[in-house]
């Protein structure tokens, strides 16, 4: 394997996989004077994207179609 000349090495999928480091995975790389190691970052305060996803969305529904969840399940239904 080799680093680009932008610094950049691709970890094979195999090991991604196994480490869950999917794709948007925070990582930190450290360095001891001899081995480079890149582990799981721990817990961002960054929202992930499913988070900011319901927080854009949250109460949406109820102040524009001014329904209740009950209606709204009925109207998905066809009831």
């Amino acid at each position: 394997m080799r680093i680009t000349s932008k610094g950049q090495v691709t970890i094979p999928q195999d090991i991604r996989e196994r480490a869950g480091l999917m794709p948007g995975t925070d990582v930190a790389i450290t360095y001891d004077g001899r081995t480079v190691e890149i582990a799981k970052a721990k817990k961002s305060n960054r929202p992930t994207r499913g988070e900011q996803i319901v927080r854009r969305m949250r109460g949406t529904a109820t102040a524009k179609l001014k329904m209740t969840t009950d209606e709204i399940i009925k109207l998905m239904r066809g009831e």
